[in-house]
């Protein structure tokens, strides 16, 4: 073939973007095709979109049958998923249908509303008027009812998506206090919410989040406490995220969080509704994700993350005294190991001699510096720390019983670490599981680390120097506008009240300054609850004064 004929019978070119848009509409999504679809009143046609379209799943059902309404036979579709629907209450649902309706009383009715009004005995319908919509519904559990001559369809709520119970929270168990935990279904966890928040105040937001996933999330806050700039702030993060899956509250949290490179948490999580609702009775705002046992609260600040729901369950002074062992125990777990690698390296003159002169004798024959030899330690305690959390219950706790004992023995006895080591990762160990909050935990073990390299180069300068990076860090932070250390930094003198020792709570009468909320006051009656409470178990039990002075006897009953 000449050159003339190969030009005449080449294909034409297509610009790439063009040719990516033909591609594009010609494997369109069924999301998409849903999208465009339309009802138009004839079953077989309206039938027929989600046949052709999601007809592919094995789960998806459609059971035709036809319904007599006064001597009128009306061909109608019933639309599920197998599995994630009731089968008794779908067959509830026909068992009605299938009775003859008598019209004579709803002579100007539509057929729609005949049969809702006189076949569906359940709360949740809901008339779906757009194919997308009707499309959502049905894959969240829920069925469609379709009638021939409607140009619409019934949603019934027949979703049975299988839960558990309502359990004890796993990570944050307490001594005196409730027992009730989130589950993963979030309508069971707003129940919780509402069952110990009785007013009409409580304000739940619903939103969807996931082009493939669709996952309800909700935020729920307390209108005329939350302030209002703090409710639109979450509500604009929220729409702003944009992604195909939401798989938890976890995933979420990244993507709302301020400071992405933080090692600091900046969203507190938890399993506990009653601290739910603690929090948004102080003007936070909570975050439910579907699917997911944990709640999202916002704002958070730094001195949440040692507080458990036990501190106001308990007397103010043994809850103070408890909250200040915790505080005891983080500050070792972070910078226990590097003070200890910078006296025995670089300032033994600081320690007592006896002290000193048993360190060394311990450390006799070890081969390695002190940064290397607790550096190792702590490495393989955190190797030992994750495989048990990985493992079942039952080889977890023996696994940590061997590898704690058994080679940390061994270890001493071949002379690789010394015994002064192994106590000074042990009790590191030991605080860092006094945090409550597991997030922070992991900062401060993460954090670890750096302290003791600082250490075992410069010493105490380095640990010093350490420290003031990670304060001027922690001043930096802020949290959906909330400073990470308030209220110590700002200071505000009711919030300090909860912060290292918790007051009183009839002294604690305002919620926490740097929330702005609209309702400051929290507690009324603390000067009554301060004041003189009487005898009633005195001998003057049952005399009462009269307004003469003198007494007179009151019969009890």
């Amino acid at each position: 073939m000449s050159l003339f004929g190969r030009l005449k019978y080449r294909k034409p070119y297509v610009p790439v973007h063009k040719r990516q848009r033909i591609e594009q509409a010609q494997n369109r999504t069924p999301s998409a095709r849903l999208h465009d679809s339309e009802f138009v009143g004839n079953l077989h046609h309206d039938l027929g979109i989600f046949e052709d379209i999601l007809g592919g799943n094995a789960d998806l059902l459609i059971r035709r049958f036809q319904i007599q309404i006064h001597k009128r036979k009306i061909h109608c579709g019933l639309v599920y998923m197998d599995g994630s629907s009731s089968k008794e209450e779908l067959n509830q649902i026909l068992r009605a249908l299938m009775l003859d309706i008598d019209i004579s009383t709803h002579t100007k009715n539509s057929l729609e509303e005949i049969v809702v009004d006189q076949c569906l005995p359940y709360v949740d319908v809901d008339m779906k008027y757009s194919v997308m919509e009707a499309a959502n519904w049905l894959l969240s559990g829920n069925s469609l009812l379709f009638l021939d001559g409607v140009v619409k369809c019934i949603g019934l709520s027949t979703q049975a998506f299988k839960e558990r119970s309502v359990t004890q929270p796993e990570t944050e168990q307490v001594i005196q206090g409730s027992r009730e935990g989130f589950i993963e279904s979030i309508g069971t966890n707003i129940s919780l919410m509402r069952k110990r928040m009785r007013t009409s105040n409580m304000h739940v937001e619903l939103t969807q989040i996931g082009e493939q996933t669709a996952t309800n999330v909700v935020y729920c806050y307390v209108e005329g406490i939350a302030n209002e700039d703090l409710v639109r702030e979450v509500r604009g993060r929220l729409e702003r995220v944009e992604t195909d899956a939401l798989y938890g509250a976890g995933y979420l949290e990244q993507f709302i969080e301020d400071n992405h490179y933080s090692p600091f948490p900046q969203i507190q999580n938890t399993e506990r509704p009653d601290k739910a609702v603690a929090a948004m009775l102080e003007g936070r705002v909570v975050i439910l994700v579907d699917g997911t046992p944990f709640a999202l609260i916002v704002p958070a600040v730094f001195s949440q993350f040692y507080q458990t729901t036990e501190d106001y369950d308990t007397r103010f002074l043994m809850a103070s005294m408890i909250r200040g062992i915790r505080l005891v125990a983080l500050i070792f777990s972070l910078i226990f190991p590097s003070l200890y690698v910078s006296l025995i390296s670089f300032n033994p003159e600081m320690i007592p001699t006896k002290f000193a002169v048993a360190v060394a004798g311990g450390r006799a024959g070890v081969p390695f510096p002190a940064i290397a030899e607790i550096f190792g330690l702590e490495l393989i305690m955190e190797i030992l720390r994750e495989a048990t959390i990985r493992l079942p219950q039952q080889i977890g706790g023996a696994l940590s019983i061997v590898g704690v004992l058994v080679i940390g023995q061994a270890a001493v006895q071949a002379g690789f670490v010394s015994p002064i080591t192994v106590v000074i990762v042990a009790l590191t160990t030991i605080g860092s599981f006094a945090t409550p909050a597991y997030n922070a935990a992991i900062a401060l073990r993460m954090l670890r680390f750096p302290l003791m390299i600082l250490a075992g180069m410069f010493g105490l300068y380095g640990v010093m120097v350490g420290l003031i990076l990670i304060a001027n860090h922690l001043n930096s932070l802020e949290s959906f506008g909330v400073p990470y250390l308030s209220p110590v930094v700002p200071g505000d003198r009711y919030g300090l009240r909860d912060t290292i020792v918790r007051m009183p709570v009839w002294s604690m009468k305002r919620r926490p300054k740097q929330l702005r909320t609209n309702n400051p006051q929290r507690v009324r009656t603390g000067e009554d609850t301060k004041g003189p409470k009487g005898r009633p178990l005195s001998e003057t039990t049952g005399v009462r004064r009269s307004r003469g002075g003198s007494a007179r006897e009151t019969q009890k009953d």
